[in-house]
């Protein structure tokens, strides 16, 4: 079997588990510890609510965006175009999935120039691997921000998920530096993202102190990409050990709470499934918030069904700012309580 047709099968598997509920985070706890503050009189109107914002010098209609799926495969033409469809729409950032293979294909970067030409107003961001920033020079990674036009460059970082793959690159020696230079030279904003294990505060800031616009912590509860790895292998000791690292990692609100003000803009993935969870993360200090199995959910489907998420994230999103008396996402910023579950433990009554 020759290296496309191979990582063709790849792209089709990850897509088909993505939407598996096995390899789902089942631990919503994270999310249910953080309360917004509810406000019984918001001496306001629910049309007074705006919900448009900005990254850098684009205009987004939400704080909620599209994050990187799938790319370079047949299987996810109609996706991305679906997706780019909703992005030319309703002006949303969308992140790609990984370009890597155009690194070495040069019809690879074809989908997205047909994309590119069909829905011109979509605002896109490249994505590519930290592996491919260490092996390949700032000139060859930022030909494929130029092919894209693309808004922004992601770089992502997936130590878990390469260490599980059996066609895994876990090569990341070197990374930071490599990063430093990327940065130091891109045209455009350089975010920074996990792909589901979240980012400890040192890492925060390490990230800032080099110069990076932009941190998607991306934590752990939503699709976990370790996890897919252990169902695509034939090997059961992989397997077995995909789920003992089911809950690795930091959760995102947690992460973004402790890592406090710093230069770098951080956003916050990894299990957002509701405009209200956007919400939380929005009043904890996150600049944008990206979402990605609802999504793709609802692109397998329709261009409709895509639509009526992003209503559906809308209507949850302004609703939760007019009830916490807020009129704009930056608003939201400390609207939000925290607490700490403790489990009451049985009574099981005094020995005599």
């Amino acid at each position: 079997m020759d290296s496309n047709t191979q990582f063709e099968l790849r792209k089709q598997e990850h897509i088909r588990l993505s939407l598996d509920q096995r390899s789902q985070g089942s631990n919503r706890s994270g999310w249910d510890k953080y309360n917004l503050n509810h406000e019984a009189f918001p001496e306001m109107d629910l049309e007074e609510v705006d919900l448009t914002t900005s990254f850098f010098n684009l205009k987004l209609s939400s704080p909620i965006f599209i994050s990187s799926m799938t790319a370079g495969h047949t299987d996810g033409q109609l996706i991305n175009e679906r997706l780019a469809e909703l992005s030319h729409n309703k002006q949303i950032l969308m992140g790609v999935g990984s370009q890597r293979r155009e690194l070495t294909d040069a019809e690879a970067g074809l989908e997205w120039k047909k994309i590119r030409t069909k829905f011109p107003k979509a605002l896109l961001m490249g994505n590519i691997g930290i592996t491919q920033v260490i092996t390949h020079t700032s000139r060859e990674i930022f030909k494929l921000i130029d092919s894209l036009e693309a808004k922004a460059l992601i770089v992502h970082t997936n130590p878990l998920q390469e260490a599980l793959q059996e066609e895994g690159t876990p090569q990341f020696k070197g990374g930071l530096k490599s990063l430093e230079n990327l940065v130091s030279k891109s045209p455009v904003p350089i975010v920074v993202k996990e792909v589901g294990c979240g980012m400890s505060s040192s890492t925060i800031q390490k990230l800032n102190d080099i110069g990076v616009a932009v941190v998607d912590i991306a934590g752990k509860s939503g699709t976990h990409w370790g996890r897919i790895e252990g169902l695509r292998s034939q090997d059961p000791v992989i397997e077995k050990a995909s789920e003992n690292f089911m809950d690795w990692g930091y959760f995102s609100l947690d992460q973004l709470e402790k890592s406090g003000p710093l230069k770098i803009q951080k956003w916050v993935s990894g299990g957002v499934r509701s405009g209200v969870d956007a919400a939380k993360a929005l009043a904890l200090g996150a600049s944008l918030v990206g979402a990605a199995k609802p999504w793709l959910e609802a692109a397998v489907q329709s261009s409709g069904a895509l639509e009526q998420v992003y209503n559906q994230f809308q209507l949850e999103l302004k609703t939760s700012l007019f009830c916490t008396g807020s009129k704009a996402p930056l608003e939201l910023k400390g609207r939000i309580t925290k607490h700490e579950f403790v489990m009451k433990q049985p009574d099981h009554g005094v020995l005599a």
